[in-house]
Formats: C-alpha cells, sequence, structure tokens
C-alpha cells in the first residue's frame, strides 16, 4: 500500500474518531445537565412538601415566597420560622425522598439563627445502614435569621453518573474503540516501517552477494583460458580473488544467519570462564587486516584487574570484532582505536573509542536496531546490511551486561559495554 494512501486512511479515520468523540461528550454532558435539572427538581418539590408538612405540625403560617432556597449545586436551605425535632425531620425527608426516588446520601442540619450554631446534624446513606451524628457539621449557615434546616448531598455528581446507565456504558465502549484504534494504527505504522527495512534489506543483501558473485564469475571465465596455466602469477591473483570473495559471501551468509537465529532465541551461548583481555586480542588479529589496509593501528589501555567473566567466546571475539569493523569502515582518514577496560566495583567496562565519522544524536537511539542503517543520501560506500551492532546489543545483554554510544558528529564514537562480575 502506497505512503499517501496509508496517510490518508489515518487522517480520515483520526476525523472520525475525533468527530464521534466531541459528538459523545457533548451529549454526555447534555444528558448529565438534565439529570442534574431533574434532580433539583425533585429536591426542591420534596423539601417543599417538607416544609408544609413542618407548617401544618408546628401550627405556623407558611411564608408567601417559596421557602426553600438552593445556594449552590448540592445545597438546600428550608425556612421553618420554627424549632423543629429532629427525628421527625428525619422522617420526612426520608418519605419525601423515596416518594421521588431520591436515592442519594444526604447530610441534614437544624439552624437555630437566635443562638447561631446547628442544635441537631445526622449524615444519612442512602442505604439506612449506618448513621452517623454530626454534632458540628461542615454544612455552611445561612445570613438570614429565624429557624431553618439545611440539606446537603455530598455525593451528588457521582450518583447521578451512576444513574445515567446507557451513557456510561456508550462511553466506556467509545473509549475501548479509541484504544483499539490507536493500537491498530501503531501496528500499521508499524508494519509500513517494517515492510520498508524489508525491502531496503532484500536490496542490500541482493547488491552484496551480487557483487563478490559477479567477481567470482569473471575470475573463474578467465580461469578457464588454458593459456593461464603458463602465467602463474596471473592464475595466483585470480586464485586470491576467489578466495577473497569467497571469504566475503561466507561472512555475509554468516551474519544473516547469526540473526536468524537470534530471532529464535537460539544463541546457544557456550559459557566458560574467559579473560576479556584475551578475547580483545583476538578480536584485535580479526581486524588487523582491514586496518592495515587503512594504515590505522589499535592503542589497548587494558587497566582492568578483574577481568576474567563467565561467557561465550566465540559470540564475544565476534561482538568485539564488529565494533572494531565500523570503526574502520566509518572513518574517512587513518583510523585510531583505543580500547580501554576498567573495573568500576561492580562492572568490567570495556571501551572502544573511535576517531571516524560520528553519528548524529537523531540516529544515535536507533543505530543498534535491527537492520537500521545510518542515512547517506546517494553514498553507498560502505556497504553493510544493518545487522552489526543489533548482534552487538543482543550478544551484550545475553551475558548480563549493557552497551552505551556516546558520539558527536565528525568526532568519533565511544561504545561502552559493562559486563557484571
Amino acid at each position: 500500500m502506497k505512503s499517501s494512501t496509508i496517510r490518508l486512511i489515518v487522517i480520515l479515520a483520526t476525523l472520525s474518531i475525533v468527530g464521534i468523540t466531541i459528538t459523545q461528550i457533548y451529549w454526555v454532558r447534555r444528558a448529565f445537565n438534565l439529570k442534574e435539572s431533574e434532580f433539583t427538581r425533585s429536591v426542591s418539590t420534596a423539601l417543599y412538601n417538607v416544609a408544609q408538612k413542618v407548617y401544618e405540625i408546628s401550627n405556623t403560617p407558611s411564608p408567601t415566597n417559596n421557602p426553600v432556597k438552593q445556594l449552590s449545586t448540592n445545597y438546600f436551605v428550608v425556612i421553618v420560622n420554627s424549632d423543629i425535632d429532629a427525628s421527625l425531620l428525619e422522617f420526612l425527608l426520608r418519605t419525601e425522598f423515596e416518594k421521588r426516588n431520591i436515592q442519594a446520601d444526604f447530610e441534614y442540619g437544624i439552624f437555630d439563627c437566635s443562638s447561631e450554631h446547628m442544635v441537631y446534624g445526622n449524615y444519612v446513606p442512602a442505604s439506612a445502614t449506618r448513621q452517623k451524628i454530626v454534632k458540628q457539621s461542615s454544612l455552611p449557615k445561612w445570613a438570614n435569621g429565624g429557624y431553618y434546616f439545611g440539606v446537603q448531598f455530598p455525593n451528588r455528581e457521582a450518583q447521578l453518573i451512576n444513574q445515567m446507565g446507557i451513557w456510561s456504558f456508550s462511553s466506556v465502549v467509545l473509549l475501548l474503540v479509541i484504544i483499539f484504534f490507536a493500537y491498530t494504527l501503531w501496528v500499521i505504522l508499524k508494519q509500513k516501517r517494517l515492510s520498508e527495512i524489508q525491502k531496503d534489506f532484500i536490496n542490500n543483501m541482493t547488491h552484496e552477494f551480487k557483487t563478490p558473485i559477479s567477481t567470482i564469475a569473471l575470475s573463474a571465465e578467465v580461469l578457464k583460458d588454458p593459456q593461464i596455466i603458463h602465467q602463474p602469477e596471473r592464475l595466483l591473483n585470480y586464485t586470491n580473488i576467489i578466495e577473497k570473495e569467497n571469504l566475503r559471501l561466507k561472512q555475509h551468509v554468516e551474519r544473516v544467519l547469526q540473526m536468524a537465529r537470534l530471532d529464535k532465541e537460539d544463541i546457544g551461548l557456550k559459557r566458560e570462564q574467559i579473560d576479556i583481555h584475551t578475547v580483545i586480542a583476538e578480536a584485535a588479529k580479526c581486524a588487523s587486516h582491514a586496518l592495515d589496509e587503512k594504515g590505522g593501528n589499535i592503542i589497548t589501555q587494558l587497566k582492568a584487574s578483574h577481568s576474567i567473566i563467565n561467557g561465550d567466546k566465540l559470540h564475544l571475539v565476534s561482538m568485539l570484532h564488529n565494533l572494531l569493523d565500523n570503526a574502520i569502515k566509518y572513518c574517512a582518514v587513518k583510523p585510531e582505536i583505543t580500547i580501554n577496560t576498567f573495573d568500576t566495583g561492580k562492572n568490567l567496562v570495556v571501551e572502544i573509542r573511535d576517531n571516524g565519522i560520528g553519528i548524529s544524536q537523531e540516529n544515535q537511539r536507533r543505530v543498534f536496531q535491527k537492520f537500521y542503517r545510518v542515512p547517506t543520501g546517494n553514498v553507498h560506500d560502505v556497504k553493510g546490511f544493518g545487522l552489526g551492532l543489533s548482534y552487538v546489543k543482543t550478544i551484550a545483554e545475553s551475558h548480563g551486561g549493557t552497551i552505551s554510544l556516546t558520539s558527536v558528529l565528525n568526532q568519533g564514537c565511544t561504545f561502552k559495554i559493562e559486563f557484571p562480575q
């Protein structure tokens, strides 16, 4: 699928999800407001009826205006103008709330404004399984004079949301859809990236194998000439070319097979007690031919006093050789490589520093990813599959170690490998 098509699908899907989300928020908010209005009306009516019954019981004339005042979204006060029995008030409140199906915890308090204190208070849960006497209630006082009682619903918002039923369910479903969409989008983009990496890898591998095969084929054609047997120097030269290109093919195949085994988690480490200094010497020897061709050299500063680790010698040599090979290949001048070892108390550290072209900050986080190669534009003077540093990281971690990179563009790289002791 083309990148433009995927981009269009992502944009349209994102706009659809955003539109659905905005619509859902709008209707949920509207439904909540309707529930809130319905709750306020029901409570106001219930409290008005309670006030009328209190007036009847106390033989007090009812006021001409509405005795119920809503001071906040969850706090109501009712003017009664006379003392009232707390148990009677609670009974009336329960009765009226049950009639109107108001299933919410509430707290009430009876205030005497002449003495400016609350004479009684109680917290009444909707289940009525527990009660808490509130002698000093958190209910705010009202500035007007006379007797009045206040009713507060401390969990009003949560209880209204619980009553919204289908809206809460649909919101949860929408959230799951958004999460699924985000995950699907992440998978699509990841698969697209893997497809591009796979395509680049196949193209690169084809070129890497094609070059030595073509060279071997040309050398074989020359060797088929019967007269070449009379030219031993020429015969030896082409034989060396075939041997060199065959070794190059073998190295390519080994790299691919190595990563295939790592993908199956079948590294098969053959652990033994080995000296990391010996491993460094063998890796340096393996890299000596490529180093001599560029006229470079390796400086070793092996200061670690505890250099014995439990590991696989073959993989460790291959790991260090990969780092040295990169230091040689990615160097525009004569390679100067320094290998340091030292102890930190808990870890054995192997540090490889070079004077190569370096790696930019934005690419440093990705160089250890499989198949990733630092972009070089149209210049392809350094060949490879992008497997080396991924292999290095895997081997370091399989030995319980870590690897880190410090680099400045055009000022070389420093790879630090730490092994537990």
